[in-house]
Order: C-alpha cells, then structure tokens, then sequence
C-alpha cells in the first residue's frame, strides 16, 4: 500500500538535504569544515593544455641489446665458446663464432627453456630472432618482442609521468595510453604549460661519476659539457651512482653560500657504495650528471658515509624544485616527444560551460512545461522531483570530485529525459488502474507496483551499457557513462522515494476525488 513510515520520511529529508548542500557548495560559497569539496570542470570547460607524447624507444632498444650482449658473451664464456667481433649496429646485435660451436649456440637461443638470460627473464627465446650467415649470427627484437618492451616501457613512462604531474598539484589531470607508444596528457586550468612541457621533455637520468684528466680511464670516458656554460671535461664512464639509488631529493637553501641547492638522501645500498666512492676518492672532482649534461662538479673534501649530500648549480628556488621533483619522481625509460599541443583558453571555456548549460536549461524548461500540461498537479510533482534529482546527481559527482566535461553535461540531459519517462510510464499505468479500481489508494498503489518492472528493465539495461562505455571506452566516453550511469540511480532513488512520497501526501488528503490524473 501507499505508505511511508516517519523513519522512512526522516531518511529520504535528509538524503535529500544533504546532497543538495553537497551541489550547492558548487554555487554558492558556503564554509563548511565537514564539506570542502567542488565539482572540477574538465578541459573541455574550463580550459587547459592537451599534450600528446610520443616515447623514442630507439635509446632503450639499444640499452637492451647492449646489455644482452654482454649477458651472452659471459654465458658463452663459461662454457669455453668464444664470440668475436661483438657490433652492434640499426638495433642489430652482431657476432662470429667457430663453425663448431654454431649448433650449441643456435640450440641455446632457440630452446623453449632457454637460458641464454637467467638474470632478466624478459629476454625470452620467442622476444629474440637470431639469423646466422656462414659464421656470423644476428641477433634483435621479434614483433613480439618489440611490442612488448614498448608496451613495459609505455607502462613505466606512464606512471613516472603521473608522478611528476601529480606533485605540481594539477586539478585531474587526465594520462592515458594511446596506442603502445605514446601518451595523452590533458591538464585542465594549466596556467604554466612550459614549465610541464619543461618536466615532461627531461629524461632525468642521473649519475654521479669521476671526472678524469686523461683518456687512460681503464673504463673509457666521455667529454661532457657543463649545463650552465660549455666548458667541457673528461668523465669516466664508470657510473659510481644512479637515480636509482635516490630516496628523496628537497630543494633546500644553504646557509652558509646562501644559494639554493637539493639535498639527497640515498638508499642502503647507495650509501655504502656512495662512502666507498668519496673514500678513495678525495681530492677527487665527482661530476653529478644529469641526462649527459653535467650539473656541478665539486671537489671530495671527505669520506661522506652519511648517505645523504647537496647538488649546487646556480639554482632558483623553482629549478631547485623542479629538479627534486624529477629525481624523486625517477627517470623516464626513454625520451618522450611533445608530437602535438593544444590549447584551450579560458574564454574557449567559458563558451563551452555557456552553450552546455543552454542546452541543459531549455531542454529542462521544455520537459517541465510538457509534463505540467499534461499531468497538472503530478506533473508539478515531477518537476520538483526533476530538480531534486540533478541536485541529487551533481550532489554525488561532488563528493567523488569527479571531472565534469560536455559529454557528461549530455549524461546529465540524459538522465532528466530518463527521469520523466519513468513517471510518465507510472502515471498512465495509474491512468488504466483507475478505469477499473475506484478507490484511488488501490489504483495508485498499483500503478506504481505494475509499472516498476518496466522501469527496471529499462534503468538496469541502459545501466549495463554505460558500465560497459566506461571501462570500455575513454576520455570523453567515460566523463558521459559516468554521469549516466550515477543518473541512473538517482533517477530511481527520486522516483521511487521523493515522487512516490509527494504523490503519497496529496492522493492521501484527496483519496475521494473524482479525477485526479
């Protein structure tokens, strides 16, 4: 029967409140220590930047062969084959060995178990394709086993990318994959879109290594030029320390030069090797490197067995912090490059929320004026439920702090329709009741019984496709299958509670009126 406990009136009234408090912080200021929570506008609205990287995966190629050539020389060494004339040329890694060790080599590399690589297990038989010609045997990637190491090292760009992102404080900012080589990077209400083109185009690997006077350096040396002028020197290529071994890294200002510099605090493994290096090291200079230019090179004073130290370099305070950033945030597997940049202004944006919410509101005002005529007072009733419900809605999206974009501006224009056509269908269910019940109780009692599967069937079906738009589609898809599918449930939460409970208190006072819909 048509009744509503006072519990259950209680608890729909303030479900309803609260939510509605919940939207209104979104229009009004209100100070609330318990809500402090905004509905952020996507970049469609608000503005922003849109930054499509594409990751160079040549220098990593190259690094895996390289290493897989010294892992094979080593392999092979232990079981007496030597290989000669190691190259490695267009991503091709190159070798000769005896005729008579060809079958054991080839055998090795073609096994399904092979074990060519005990140490890194990405390097599988099936990632490799091995030629041989006469004595000479060529060595790359598979497809299969370039795909995959684009798609590793699409996954670990992606999450040093979101890293660096997330530490400047953007508001959502929205990564995605876009194919196994590149990233989609959308910053909504970015005012300083070179200072993140600056972060994102830093590989940011750094090493900490010796700088030496001669060529005679057993391990071979680079020359390298400082970052702030083009003085160059000789640097060992003997890496005493990598990014890797970085535990934090803070901008910081020395008292006593009073410049800005970064402190570092090392891991345990770094720490001792970081000891060991500036032990035997003093009077030593240690060039700090990072992505191949040099930042300071200082001379070792004293054995620093601390595991922690400061980079100098004619810091800001900004490039000090930007630097810390990249070093705790750790160095990109490979190079990305910037292939395409947008811009939206704040006025493209303003146009945006403009034409959205003219959209919303005559479509909103035309639903109302349609369902008054048509059903008089329940249809006022279905108006103010109408209202509840997209306060209901853009309620929820408030607490979740979701991202509000045009196509979910047209999830939320999809939910009023949605809305009205569940109370349409009640209400001329209770049209047929009432031809063959008198008792207007009865006959809206079961208008609103008949009528709920079809509005199920209908709410959980469109339910399941949005379901399915969101883990299945991106970007815009989702910001629409978001706002449809949380319109979903509170369509049914005010027509089934709110409406139901209005409907409720009017038949109530007017159950012996002849013609009431």
């Amino acid at each position: 029967m048509l009744h509503f406990s006072k519990l259950k009136i209680f608890l729909i009234g303030v479900i309803s409140l609260f939510f509605i408090f919940i939207a209104s912080s979104n229009f009004f200021s209100l100070k609330s220590n318990l809500i402090n929570k905004k509905l952020n506008l996507g970049l469609d609205l608000q503005g922003g930047s849109y930054l499509l990287l594409e990751i160079d995966n040549s220098p990593v190629i190259e690094q895996k062969l390289q290493n897989l050539s010294i892992t094979i020389r080593n392999h092979f060494k232990e079981k007496n084959i030597r290989l000669k004339n190691i190259k490695l040329n267009d991503q091709v890694l190159s070798f000769n060995v005896d005729s008579k060790f060809k079958k054991i080599l080839l055998e090795e590399f073609k096994a399904e178990d092979s074990t060519i690589n005990p140490y890194y297990p990405r390097f599988k038989s099936h990632q490799l394709e091995v030629d041989e010609i006469n004595d000479k045997i060529s060595v790359r990637f598979s497809k299969q086993g370039l795909v995959e190491l684009k798609t590793s090292s699409q996954d670990q760009a992606l999450e040093i990318v979101r890293r660096r992102i997330d530490e400047i404080g953007t508001n959502e900012p929205n990564i995605l994959k876009r194919g196994n080589d590149r990233i989609l990077v959308e910053l909504p209400g970015l005012d300083d879109p070179m200072r993140i083109k600056s972060l994102l185009g830093k590989t940011a690997n750094l090493t900490f290594r010796f700088v030496t006077n001669n060529n005679d350096d057993s391990f071979g040396t680079d020359k390298l030029k400082f970052e702030e002028n083009e003085e160059e020197v000789n640097v060992s290529k003997r890496i005493i320390l990598s990014g890797d071994n970085l535990l934090d890294a803070q901008p910081r200002m020395n008292t006593e030069t009073n410049e800005t510099v970064v402190s570092f605090t090392l891991d345990r493994v770094g720490a001792k090797r970081f000891g060991k290096a500036t032990s035997t090291g003093i009077g030593k200079r240690l060039a700090i490197v990072l992505d191949g230019k040099i930042i300071s090179a200082p001379v070792i004073r004293d054995t620093i067995a601390s595991g922690s130290g400061q980079i100098s370099g004619g810091f800001t305070f900004q490039s000090a912090t930007d630097l810390a950033l990249l070093l705790r945030s750790g160095a990109l597997p490979a190079p990305l490059n910037i292939i395409e940049e947008r811009t939206v202004g704040p006025d493209l944006g303003q146009d945006s929320i403009n034409a959205g919410m003219i959209a919303l509101m005559i479509g909103f005002v035309l639903v109302v004026l349609f369902i008054f005529a048509k059903y008089r007072i329940f249809g006022l009733i279905t108006n103010i439920t109408l209202i509840i419900n997209l306060f209901l809605l853009i309620g929820v999206l408030t607490i979740f702090e979701a991202t509000l974009t045009l196509p979910g501006i047209a999830g939320i224009i999809l939910t009023v329709g949605m809305a009205v056509d569940a109370n349409v269908l009640i209400f001329e269910r209770i049209k047929e009741e009432l031809k063959n019940e008198k008792n207007n109780l009865i006959a809206f009692d079961s208008g609103y019984t008949k009528s709920r599967t079809a509005i199920l069937d209908a709410n959980i079906t469109t339910l399941l496709a949005a379901i399915i738009l969101f883990f299945m589609g991106s970007g815009p898809i989702k910001g629409f299958s978001l706002t449809l599918g949380i319109g979903i449930f509170t369509t049914l939460f005010s027509v089934y509670f709110i409406a139901r409970l209005l409907t409720v208190i009017y038949v109530s006072k007017n159950k012996e009126k002849d013609g009431l819909i």
